[in-house]
């Protein structure tokens, strides 16, 4: 192999390796903006549950006595 043909192989590599790390780059901005939504509904689970268990430790919640637990007409 001659001097231009090892430089136009080495300039396919460079070319090569800077495409998949363009490919890298945008599967990690994917990846984060993933777990930033998933971050964010976790928190909003969080809230909501503790805010059952407080209402369930007040005694506020369904199924905790009330209309909800009569019997219907037809028993």
């Amino acid at each position: 192999m001659n001097e231009a043909d090892t430089d136009a192989l080495l300039e396919k590599r460079l070319v090569d390796l800077e495409v998949k790390a363009a490919y890298a780059d945008d599967l990690l901005d994917q990846l984060n903006r993933t777990v930033f939504r998933q971050q964010q509904q976790i928190e909003s689970l969080a809230r909501e549950l503790l805010a059952m268990r407080q209402q369930f430790a007040a005694g506020n919640a369904p199924g905790a006595g009330g209309a909800a637990d009569e019997r219907p007409p037809h028993y």
